[in-house]
């Protein structure tokens, strides 16, 4: 199965492990809400950037 759909076994146990149990709306949900919480880190993540080149500048 994983070969007819170009998928390595790993990458095939990884998501089963992630997704198994649930259901199709579940997985959604979880995904989506994966999605929201990127959005505030990557915003921490270019502020924290920000920050340091400030303060090498500084110095």
């Amino acid at each position: 199965m994983c070969r007819k759909h170009g998928m390595s076994e790993g990458t095939f146990n990884n998501w089963k492990a992630k997704f198994g149990g649930m259901t199709v709306s579940e997985a959604k949900r979880l995904n989506d809400l994966e999605d929201e919480n990127a959005k505030p880190k990557k915003l921490l993540a270019e502020q924290m950037l920000d920050l340091a080149e400030l303060v090498s500048k500084k110095w």
